[in-house]
């Protein structure tokens, strides 16, 4: 699939998905991306996607800390901090394989985000994103 088909699917998604829907696909696609570099690691052009893969969840958790952060955010004060607290781990990981790569070292993030967006797509009576 060409970038352009993938850019214009992606905005598609975002026209038509609730908060919830829209973050549990941002966090799969953020999981894909690191699973197949990890699937692909000897490719070569692994460091190029894997440094796209990385950039790319720092942004999806950076987006999350930032709207855990606001005093206004409705979730209960434990289930913010455990979130940041996940989204601190999830960076240093990302760190730790930029600079030791390792395919192993992203199975880890990959489960977080996968576990979490399906956690996001569980309907529940009327629960909120961790947004």
């Amino acid at each position: 699939m060409s970038q352009h088909s993938i850019n214009a699917y992606t905005q598609i998604q975002k026209d038509n998905l609730s908060g919830r829907e829209l973050e549990a696909s941002v966090l799969s696609r953020a999981g894909l991306m690191l699973k197949q570099v990890r699937d692909n690691w000897d490719d070569a052009d692994r460091d190029q996607k894997l440094l796209q893969a990385v950039k790319f969840n720092q942004k999806v958790w950076s987006f999350f800390q930032a709207e855990l952060s606001d005093p206004d955010n409705p979730l209960p004060r434990n289930l913010k901090e455990d979130i940041l607290n996940l989204s601190l781990f999830i960076d240093k990981r990302l760190f730790e394989v930029l600079a030791y790569p390792d395919p192993e070292k992203l199975s880890i993030v990959i489960d977080i985000n996968f576990n979490i967006a399906s956690g996001l797509r569980t309907k529940v009576g009327e629960e909120q994103s961790p947004t």
